[in-house]
């Protein structure tokens, strides 16, 4: 990215761990839950007019359209051309929970009892869509799904239309609500699932990822300009890329190849060495295939004595296409605070796995540098988004 450097000006976040900044961020340092990652007592009601605006958005969109406006509270709400405003969100499944209840009213009580509400409430583009309606943004409103790595696509495909010139502000990131009977069935039925429900990013004993749900949203700005509001600026996105593995719809490719090539675009776009990355936010998911091609990368890249390591799933669960924006947000915050989450869940090393520098137990003091995200998602999508203090 050489045309204009990409500010991180605002950060909103819906978790399980906690809603809101401060929440967030004590519950990533804090202790893991058995079971399932739900979000528990969301209100969208200051994010909407009236009841009946909630009533017609998805829960995934709620959780959306509520990250984005703690993350323009928290930029100071920039008035720039509306139409150099824009917004890029990710999702893997998008508003699945209305199409499901939709289906059952449908069942149940006849055609003609289904909601016209149906379709712009489950479409994967409702969230985007309501944001720019919001907050009035008429730029690009697009959204990004690919799996698991849809959030971290989103961020650095609106980087690079900040970067580009095309637009100066961009709402970026991920949203997912995806606990439903058929969700939920059909990664039981194909064995995603740990069977303890417990998330073990990298241990011996993971067997499976324990589902989260919510949103990461970062306000992304064109550094000049936001440095000349005196916006307080939070950190730098500094590259990102994306390959696919071509390998198969569910495995990764076998010793991480399309990783490691996800991984190595990332660095060459942000001018950066491997030696110049100090933290790595893996994707971490916990499942036997996922982690072991995802160390193989990083140990290929970076070396076994390479970058402080986290996969903060072992607390919020894998919240899917939401999943790189959440851990997106947590990244920026480790570089605010100079401190790394440790990856909860972790005890015991895999003797089969490469050696990694992996934080566990408590969190990390670090000295903030360069620091990388990773996403790898069904259907082989990859994604690496590289995010550094300010300089």
């Amino acid at each position: 990215m050489t045309a204009r450097r990409v500010a991180v000006t605002g950060l909103g976040v819906v978790s399980s761990c906690g809603i809101g900044l401060d929440s967030f961020w004590d519950g990533l340092c804090g202790p893991a839950p058995i079971g399932e990652r739900r979000v528990t007592d969301f209100d969208p009601s200051p994010h909407f007019k009236s009841p009946k605006e909630i009533r017609r958005s998805d829960r995934c969109t709620q959780f959306a359209i509520a990250a984005a406006d703690m993350a323009f509270e928290n930029s100071g709400m920039p008035d720039l051309d509306p139409f150099r405003m824009g917004v890029m969100i990710g999702t893997g499944i998008g508003g699945v929970s209305t199409f499901e209840e939709q289906i059952r009213v449908m069942l149940e009580k006849g055609e003609r009892r289904v909601s016209p509400f149906l379709i712009p409430m489950m479409m994967a583009n409702a969230a985007p869509a309501a944001i720019s309606m919001k907050h009035h943004l008429c730029g690009p409103a697009e959204n990004v799904c690919t799996a698991c790595a849809a959030g971290t696509h989103a961020i650095t495909n609106a980087a690079r239309l900040i970067s580009t010139g095309r637009c100066d502000l961009m709402v970026a990131g991920g949203a997912e609500a995806a606990f439903t009977g058929i969700a939920v069935a059909g990664f039981t039925n194909m064995t995603a699932f740990s069977s303890s429900g417990i998330s073990r990013p990298f241990d011996a004993e993971r067997d499976g990822f324990v589902m989260g749900e919510g949103a990461g949203i970062l306000i992304l700005e064109n550094f000049d300009s936001a440095a000349s509001r005196g916006a307080t600026i939070l950190g730098e996105v500094l590259g990102g890329a994306s390959t696919a593995d071509a390998h198969h719809i569910t495995a990764p490719s076998p010793g991480g190849v399309g990783a490691i090539r996800c991984i190595d675009l990332a660095l060459e776009e942000a001018r950066l060495t491997p030696d110049q990355i100090g933290h790595i936010n893996a994707h971490g998911t916990s499942t036997p295939l996922n982690d072991m091609a995802e160390a193989q990368a990083m140990a290929e890249v970076f070396g076994s004595s390479g970058p402080l390591v986290t996969s903060t799933k072992g607390i919020t669960g894998h919240a899917l296409g939401a999943a790189g924006a959440i851990e997106a947000v947590a990244l920026v915050l480790s570089i605010q605070k100079g401190l790394i989450p440790p990856t909860s869940g972790f005890t015991n090393p895999d003797p089969d796995m490469p050696s990694l520098n992996l934080v566990s137990g408590e969190p990390r003091v670090w000295d903030p540098t360069p620091a990388m995200s990773n996403s790898f998602g069904f259907g082989g999508h990859n994604g690496s988004v590289i995010i550094g203090p300010v300089n």
